[in-house]
């Protein structure tokens, strides 16, 4: 399995100094008190790991302390650790790594979420697994998304399927897809228009993007990844909730971890979203793309 443990622990400076910085503190003492949940379940909130899914982590923290007969605050915290894994664990694996002639991704975001730049962090990161990628360029509503694949792409070695701004982002796609089978490629990820999550012609437009590939493709597209800003906190959430509702989003890559103190976003997007954080953002580099490990980053969050 890669090697993630040093990359999530250094990615998570800013968000270990600070709230979950202070969590690990309430685990100081010795002797578990009433004020240990009240201040654990306060620092969570503040952490953005969200009321509903706060609520249900403490009460299953308090209910596991008591069954088992602790007293000991070194004790809870082991149980902590274990039921937020708990949270993040437990979804059907990628169908990106199944044997299929042709493997399409598609990417959705709103701007500013980094979605140009991780298109092409997780393109150079399948390229190192040994398949060979077509990106899409199909947010044709922005000249300069179509540019910015173009430049990262060249970065990362692919080869970027590309029409005039403004083009059909339907048209982009089916070109993108033909090519690639011509190419013997094994995958294509699609970038998408990102526009804000409120227009309802945008999520119109991603199901016709998920039609045409599936029309071309058997089961297309066979990840649906949303791209979620970590610094966003529970904004991003709502965004996410719309987004699933509407494409069905399959997994989740989260950017921009390393630059936020509020990690806890990670667990609400767990609970309440129910679809796994397939990769994590943590840096500007083309290699600063991660694929999440729960126990990586619940030990990352607590680690000095």
């Amino acid at each position: 399995m890669f090697n993630f443990s040093g990359k999530i622990k250094e990615s998570l400076t800013r968000t270990r100094n600070s709230f979950f910085g202070q969590i690990a503190g309430l685990f100081g003492a010795t002797q578990i008190t009433d004020e240990l949940w009240d201040d654990l379940e306060a620092l969570l909130i503040q952490a953005d790991v969200g009321v509903d899914t706060t609520t249900k982590l403490v009460e299953r923290v308090r209910e596991r302390v008591k069954q088992e007969g602790f007293t000991e605050t070194a004790q809870a915290e082991a149980i902590l650790k274990d039921e937020m894994k708990a949270l993040l664990d437990g979804y059907e694996p990628s169908e990106v790594d199944k044997k299929r002639i042709l493997t399409v991704i598609l990417v959705v975001g709103v701007n500013g979420s980094g979605k140009t730049t991780t298109i092409a962090k997780l393109a150079n990161y399948y390229q190192k697994q040994g398949k060979k990628v077509v990106l899409a360029a199909a947010d044709t509503f922005r000249a300069a998304a179509i540019d910015q694949l173009k430049i990262w792409g060249d970065r990362a070695g692919v080869a970027v399927i590309a029409h005039q701004p403004n083009a059909d982002p339907g048209a982009v796609v089916f070109d993108a897809i033909k090519s690639a089978l011509a190419r013997k490629a094994d995958m294509v990820i699609i970038d998408t228009a990102g526009r804000l999550h409120t227009k309802f012609n945008l999520m119109k437009e991603l199901e016709k993007l998920k039609e045409i590939a599936r029309k071309q493709v058997h089961a297309a597209p066979h990840e649906t990844l949303l791209i979620l800003d970590a610094t966003t906190g529970q904004n991003a959430l709502s965004q996410a909730k719309h987004f699933k509702n509407s494409v069905n989003t399959s997994g989740v890559i989260l950017t921009k971890l390393d630059g936020t103190a509020k990690g806890g976003m990670v667990f609400a997007i767990g609970k309440e979203l129910g679809v796994p954080v397939r990769f994590v953002g943590t840096g500007e580099k083309i290699d600063d793309l991660m694929p999440f490990d729960p126990d990586a980053f619940v030990e990352g969050l607590f680690e000095n």
